[in-house]
Order: structure tokens, then C-alpha cells, then sequence
């Protein structure tokens, strides 16, 4: 039963604020009858709220992410380096970790000149098409090999999406050695994005730092590509001193 629970707050991962009942059985799996009644106890609980479609995410939840150790301290510890790069860059300043091949996104500033993005906090992405998840696969212990040799599928999210291992892991190799990744409207068309890696005492990516903007805009990645590395290394450092850093 806690299982089924689960599959019904997992359903909101990807379907949108608010769902129905129709919809939360469709994502989930879970048998209408079952669904519906969970839905009420979840209700109770404070873990999801009735909306005039049907039910949105409750704030005990927000309540509970908001103590994940892990993130809570790499979030107080990045956000005056992620407010000293919007400072200097105006553009969207994103933070994720890597989590089971994708990227999870712990925090993101996008100021006033808001960037159409296919990310949000809390959100995920596929660690091959974004600046973010190059960064962290490459600072990994084995440069990614090992998430590349377990067959996982690259879907194409634009035309310029990388979808084959081999030109994935020669990239992969470049990102090693420059520090810097890039996103060229893989994940988003007229998107782009460049990150840096946040090491720990290991050189090992604990997270990664990234700014995105329009690919016709007037800052060009490579402009920006200085104060992405900056940050993200003055972060490393400061990570490096707190324990387990």
C-alpha cells in the first residue's frame, strides 16, 4: 500500500500541478477504486490537497524537502555564489546533483528576464543533453563510462541532442580537461547553457553550476564561461571545508 502511495505522489513528476483523477490512474498504474482512496488519506495527511481539477501536491510535503540534509546544505552554501553570478551575468543561474542519470535540479534563480527553460527546482532532466549533467558525468570517477556502458537509451530532446555514446564520451573527455560543459540547444531549442563542476576534497562532482540563456542572445556562452568556472570553483572550495566535503 505505501507503495501504491508512492506511485501516486510520483505521479505528479511529470504530469503538471494538478491532476485528476483519470490522469493520477493513467501515470500511476494504480487501480481507480485503490487510487481515489489513497488520494482521500493523502489528503488528510497533508501529503496532497483537492483542487478544482482534482489534487495538487500538499505542503507537508514541501515542508519535509525543505530538511533533505543534503540538499539544504549545498543550497545555503551555493546561493550567495549562484546571487553573485546572476549579479554578473543577468541570466538563469541553475544548481543540480546527479541522481540515477539524470539531473535534479536543487535550485535555480531566473531574476526578471525570465528564460523559457524545460527546467525547475525539483525537476529532472537526462544527464546527456544538459550543461549540468555533462559537468557531473565527467567529474564522476570514471568520467561516465560506467552510466554509458549500461546501454541507457540517449533520446533526442532537439535536433542537436547527442545521441550517440561515442561522440557523448569524447565530450565527455573535453568537459575533463577544459572544466567547462556545454549545452548547445540539446535540451531545449533556443536554449543554451554552460556549467561548471562543484568538487569535492576527492575532485569528485558533488554538483555542478550552470547559467542558461538564449541562444540568440547577446551574451555568448564563452563570454559567460570565466565567472561559470569561477564560481564554481570559489563553491568547491567552500564545500571542501565542511565535513564530508
Amino acid at each position: 500500500m505505501l507503495e501504491r502511495a508512492a506511485r501516486l505522489l510520483e505521479a505528479f513528476r511529470e504530469g503538471g500541478p494538478e491532476l485528476t483523477l483519470a490522469e493520477l490512474v493513467a501515470r500511476s498504474g494504480v487501480p481507480r477504486a485503490t487510487a481515489h482512496r489513497l488520494a482521500g488519506q493523502l489528503v488528510a495527511l497533508g501529503f496532497l490537497e483537492r483542487s478544482r481539477r482534482g489534487w495538487r501536491l500538499g505542503t507537508r510535503l514541501f515542508e519535509l524537502g525543505q530538511i533533505v540534509p543534503r540538499q539544504q546544505q549545498l543550497r545555503e552554501l551555493a546561493l550567495p555564489y549562484m546571487e553573485d553570478l546572476y549579479e554578473v551575468t543577468r541570466e538563469t543561474v541553475q544548481l543540480g546533483i546527479l541522481d540515477q542519470g539524470e539531473v535534479l535540479y536543487v535550485e535555480i534563480i531566473a531574476g526578471h528576464r525570465r528564460v523559457s527553460t524545460p527546467s525547475r527546482r525539483g525537476g529532472r532532466m537526462p544527464a546527456h543533453c544538459t550543461g549540468l549533467g555533462k559537468a557531473l558525468l565527467a567529474f564522476s570517477p570514471d568520467v561516465g563510462r560506467e552510466w554509458l556502458a549500461r546501454g541507457t537509451p540517449l533520446v533526442g530532446r532537439t535536433p542537436s541532442t547527442i545521441v550517440d555514446p561515442v561522440p557523448l564520451a569524447r565530450e565527455l573527455q573535453d568537459v575533463r580537461r577544459t572544466g567547462i560543459a556545454y549545452d548547445r540547444e540539446e535540451a531545449s531549442v533556443g536554449l543554451v547553457c554552460l556549467a561548471a563542476p562543484i568538487l569535492g576534497r576527492d575532485g569528485i562532482a558533488r554538483a555542478a553550476l550552470s547559467v542558461s540563456m538564449p541562444a540568440d542572445g547577446p551574451v555568448s556562452p564563452p563570454q559567460v564561461a570565466p565567472a561559470v568556472r569561477a564560481g564554481a570553483r570559489a563553491l568547491s572550495r567552500e564545500l571542501a571545508r565542511t565535513p564530508g566535503g
